[in-house]
């Protein structure tokens, strides 16, 4: 038999024979989710037989097959592998998607998550979502296969995607960095938009003419940057448009790269705002091996503050970023949710802050 003989089908199309038991098995769930004791109710079979279905369906007759792959698709029932884990206990385990691993940002707002989980007596699961959605989509469905209490999340489209594949589950997310446009949504994090604008503020006020953009990754947070340091250009009358960007990740050496792009597309441009502090170190290399000065014929602000941004020579005008308090704040605010504690604010604005240094 193949191996696509083995597996459920949920994509099966027959007469609705669950649907009038659905709504009341879900009312009757005190935590919204799905067991395979509700699974089995809806499809008129046995635990055993569900069980049977899902792990060696060849063993189980078409029709019964049929009406329990009907059953899970319509109460969005996830296995659970953690057998020993009623659904209505706590697993004491919490989801964490970051887009990467190796980026000290997502390792500082890891800090927070872990110091605070910790003293909850919570562990957390991680996964690298490598900024793309298909693998952000399989590591929600198999984290959810462990029965996770909560999830937390590090964009409020993750929080859309995992309400789509609960399908009417109760589980609770926050999310990360970036605030949620809805106000009942948990979010933590600042508004992306409006460090982008203070950034262009702040080398307006500084007195540079041609301020340009170097972005590169051009996830959802990186592009919001762009969004606000666009427009307070606008606002000031300056162009906008003064910019190069690619959708790879980013790199010192990518820095310079760009600057060298931006100078050749761009000669008159004076000031330059790097989306984050890696482009900015590899922008003042490569001005410093062209032997363009700064600030005084180039001046450069990134975004982040990463540790070294204070030691470069110059040292560089940067945005703070509250990272370790994001995952932290985050962290309190779903196990207050996950204990039934009353929530002062769901949309955390956390806030950032203008390091200005010699850079501009």
């Amino acid at each position: 038999m193949s191996a696509n003989q083995h597996s459920l089908n949920l994509s099966v199309s027959k007469p609705n024979t669950v649907a009038p038991t659905v709504k009341a098995i879900r009312a009757s769930r005190a935590t919204g989710r799905v067991t395979i004791v509700d699974v089995a109710r809806a499809a008129g079979v046995s635990s055993m037989t569900v069980s049977r279905a899902l792990k060696t369906p060849e063993r189980v007759q078409q029709d019964a097959h049929e009406r329990i792959a009907a059953a899970i698709k319509q109460l969005g029932y996830v296995p659970n592998k953690a057998a020993s884990i009623l659904a209505s206990a706590r697993s004491q385990v919490i989801g964490v998607l970051v887009p990467s691993l190796t980026n000290t940002v997502f390792i500082d707002t890891l800090s927070g998550i872990r110091d605070y989980l910790a003293q909850a007596g919570y562990q957390f699961l991680i996964g690298e979502t490598g900024y793309s959605r298909e693998q952000e989509r399989q590591l929600i469905s198999t984290y959810l296969a462990h029965a996770p209490d909560g999830f937390l999340l590090s964009s409020a489209d993750q929080c859309e995607m995992l309400r789509q594949q609960l399908n009417g589950g109760d589980i609770p997310a926050v999310s990360m960095f970036d605030l949620g446009k809805s106000k009942n949504a948990m979010s933590v994090g600042f508004s992306q938009t409006k460090a982008g604008y203070a950034v262009a503020q702040h080398l307006i006020e500084r007195g540079y003419r041609r301020p340009g953009l170097m972005s590169a990754q051009l996830d959802p947070r990186m592009m919001k940057r762009r969004d606000g340091f666009r427009k307070g250009l606008a606002d000031a009358g300056r162009d906008p448009n003064i910019e190069v960007m690619l959708p790879l990740p980013t790199t010192v050496d990518m820095g310079a790269q760009l600057l060298g792009r931006l100078l050749q597309q761009y000669p008159d441009c004076d000031a330059v705002f790097c989306c984050n502090d890696d482009l900015a170190l590899g922008a003042l290399f490569e001005c410093q091996r062209r032997g363009i000065k700064v600030p005084q014929q180039m001046a450069i602000a990134g975004f982040n503050d990463l540790s070294w941004a204070a030691c470069a020579t110059p040292s560089i005008t940067t945005v703070i970023t509250p990272r370790y308090d994001i995952g932290h704040k985050a962290a309190q605010m779903l196990i207050q949710q996950l204990n039934g504690e009353t929530i002062a604010k769901a949309r955390l604005d956390l806030g950032f802050q203008l390091a200005v240094r010699e850079s501009t």
